[in-house]
């Protein structure tokens, strides 16, 4: 007859108190070692009753959110925008431009994508992003020409 496996609860038991500490202790040991996951908001306050989040880190990878241009401009004066934005968010948090490993870029129209490669070529350093590009059908939310999100590490 094949030998029964002992619970978690049997091997406790069988240990007494100082065994079943140690037991216990362990999934605890495991929990506090996991990355931490932090939302960081503009001015270190959450609005209320939020959309979604800004920026979040997760032990030393960053998230940003996708950033648009709500101003009246053309491609390249939009582009501009949004990556000066990208890289405030980034160093705000710790990190920099050349530390962003995926980029998303959502164009209002395709054939802006010459024009907005012209601004983006080079803001990342030598060793650009892996980088997705689509036209996003319907537009932009607020009229932006351009919308790019980013992960990036510290």
């Amino acid at each position: 007859m094949p030998e029964k496996k002992t619970t978690n609860r049997r091997k406790m038991l069988a240990a007494g108190a100082g065994g079943a500490a140690a037991l216990a202790a362990a999934p605890a040991a495991k929990a506090q070692s996991s990355p931490e996951r932090k939302v960081h908001w503009r001015g270190d306050q959450a609005p209320e009753n939020p959309l979604y989040s800004p920026v979040v880190t997760y032990g030393n990878m960053v998230f940003v959110a996708g950033k648009g241009a709500h101003f009246k401009g053309d491609v390249a004066s939009h582009t501009d925008h949004v990556l000066n934005t990208l890289q405030s968010e980034l160093e705000r948090v710790g990190s920099s431009m050349d530390k962003v490993l995926k980029c998303n870029v959502y164009l209002a129209n395709l054939d802006d994508y010459d024009a907005m490669n012209a601004v983006f070529r080079g803001r990342f350093g030598g060793e650009p992003p892996v980088r997705t590009t689509i036209a996003a059908a319907g537009g932009i939310p607020g009229n932006s020409l351009v919308e790019i999100d980013v992960i990036a590490y510290i």
